[in-house]
């Protein structure tokens, strides 16, 4: 049966408004640090390929490929400052992000928590949804613009924001192991976890605050390798992959 778009959207796909969550250590690929230009290219081609799919998207990146806020702590630093040089870190990955969208033909928005006019948006809910109802992809930057608080956090709080279907998490693994497979040849994935699951088995999917607030506002998390290409196309189509958590 043919797709049926209603408003530009694909009403046949699963997940039809995605939250995407990537970390700033992803962009880095094998350089450790700083924005590999290649990495950077495939994925947006799976963010293309999500858009011509009928999806609407929004992103969140982390910032660990340039500074991570806790990092800086552990070294000596204010928190507060740390983590503040690490909501600018995740301006320059949006920014990053943005550009090579553009040049794909995405129309793309950064939305800052951190006001800052001359390069992005401040964050208003009601214009990200209309981004989002016009076809644009929207970057949110700055994370929630409060320091102890991740990107993760900042995912979920957007998320429920936005209305959401789904968080993908996107990872460099398959799913959620119940250690990890990189080290351990037996780990075993996880097809399906609960909220509960996440927590009581201190499971790294996402931080603790991100997880009760999707458990708390039933909006699921799908775990997956989005350096396997078409993964994400399968999974806003709804195909058994990744990890679902859910309450």
């Amino acid at each position: 049966m043919a797709p049926f778009y209603y408003m530009g959207v694909n009403m046949s796909l699963k997940y039809k408004r995605v939250l995407l969550k990537l970390s700033g250590e992803a962009l880095a690929g094998n350089d450790g640090s700083g924005i590999n230009q290649d990495v950077l290219n495939n994925i947006t081609d799976e963010v293309v390929a999500l858009h011509k799919a009928g999806a609407q998207i929004a992103i969140v990146i982390g910032a660990g490929n340039i500074h991570r806020g806790v990092a800086g702590t552990a070294k000596g630093m204010d928190r507060t400052t740390s983590d503040h040089m690490g909501m600018l870190a995740t301006v320059i990955n949006s920014l990053a992000l943005q550009d090579a969208l553009e040049r794909k033909g995405l129309f793309t928005r950064v939305m800052s928590a951190i006001e800052m006019s001359e390069i992005a948006e401040p964050y208003i809910r009601r214009k990200a949804t209309k981004h989002l109802d016009k076809g644009r992809v929207i970057v949110f930057a700055a994370g929630t613009g409060n320091p102890y608080f991740t990107t993760d956090t900042a995912a979920a709080l957007r998320a429920n924001e936005i209305d959401a279907d789904i968080i993908i998490k996107a990872t460099k693994v398959d799913g959620v192991y119940d250690k990890d497979p990189v080290k351990h040849s037996d780990a075993v994935k996880y097809d399906q976890l609960t909220f509960m699951d996440v927590l009581r088995q201190e499971l790294t999917v996402m931080d603790s605050t991100a997880i009760s607030l999707c458990k708390d506002n039933n909006i699921n998390i799908l775990v997956v390798n989005m350096f396997q290409k078409g993964n994400l196309l399968k999974a806003i189509k709804g195909e058994k992959i990744g990890t679902v958590v859910s309450n």
